[in-house]
């Protein structure tokens, strides 16, 4: 049984998603009309599923949030056929589908595209050398569309949190806070925490624009996880150690980039700036209601975040 479907200006697909709702949330403050799809009501890799949903909805604008975000599953034998289903395959035959009815497409990719070995923000022009499974499926993704549909726009992003509520960093980090005694993150990770409802609202501008190709979009500044961690219990007022560790003390199966800072000067060349990512964070947390209760129990030692 698939979820009826009306017409609307903005289709999502992947709406269920961190980003999808965001979108979804955004759409509606904005008065365009949006409708969403995603599993299990619409499997788009089924072709003639995503082409009875486009026809459906009869949108000027799909803004493609579906993907398989598992970095550390991608690398089994099982997440990375998945992964370049989702991916890349999903991807492009949605573009091809865009592109034949003269829908413009927004697509969502990845700072993983990148080998993270740059000293410098990563530029839309420099060469993508992703390093793990998810990266390289994206990558693909991103081939796929940009050869299918060269009206369309790809957009990479990076270390998203929000909506508020939703399993994010920001909330597992607050969880830890109230359950440890301290907390562990990796310090040699660097980019730019990304609130999803300030990046659907950057998608929404893009969407009424004629930009094609590929544009970098996140909130302005940059951290690591560590000082990301260390300004979510500042800003919620909670007194807890956080210990910096290495990516090789995480242990973690997918290599990362190193760099994840992506420059968004086009992005600004097309008159569209996320504020800096501590305003939106701070924001994030005024909208949840607080972050972890003050006065905390110790516990045990903290698990790696």
């Amino acid at each position: 049984m698939r979820t009826s479907l009306g017409r609307a200006e903005l289709l999502v697909t992947g709406s269920a998603g961190m980003l999808g709702q965001a979108l979804l949330g955004a759409a509606h403050a904005a008065g365009t009309t949006c409708a969403g799809v995603d599993l299990p009501d619409w499997d788009l890799l089924d072709t003639e599923a995503a082409r009875r949903a486009l026809e459906a909805v009869a949108p000027s604008v799909v803004i493609n949030c579906a993907a398989l975000t598992d970095v550390d599953g991608c690398e089994t034998a099982a997440g990375r056929e998945a992964a370049f289903r989702v991916n890349a395959t999903l991807a492009g035959g949605l573009a091809r589908l865009c592109a034949a009815s003269g829908i413009r497409l927004l697509h969502l990719s990845t700072d993983y595209v990148f080998d993270g070995t740059r000293a410098e923000p990563y530029r839309e022009e420099d060469t993508p050398n992703p390093k793990s499974v998810y990266g390289t499926s994206k990558r693909r993704g991103e081939e796929a569309v940009l050869e299918a549909h060269p009206g369309a726009l790809v957009v990479r992003t990076a270390w998203l949190y929000g909506p508020a509520g939703r399993k994010n960093f920001v909330e597992a980090i607050l969880r830890l806070a109230r359950e440890r005694e301290f907390l562990e993150v990796v310090d040699d990770q660097r980019g730019s925490p990304t609130h999803a409802p300030d990046l659907a609202r950057a998608l929404l501008g893009l969407a009424r624009l004629p930009a094609t190709g590929i544009v970098h979009a996140t909130n302005a500044g940059s951290t690591t996880w560590h000082g990301f961690a260390r300004k979510i219990l500042e800003l919620s007022g909670v007194a807890r150690e956080v210990r910096a560790i290495t990516t090789t003390q995480l242990g973690r199966p997918a290599p990362r980039p190193a760099n994840s800072v992506l420059d968004c000067a086009r992005l600004a060349a097309l008159g569209i700036r996320l504020r800096p990512w501590e305003e939106a964070l701070g924001a994030y947390l005024a909208g949840r209601g607080g972050g972890a209760a003050p006065g905390v129990q110790p516990g045990p030692p903290a698990p790696r975040a």
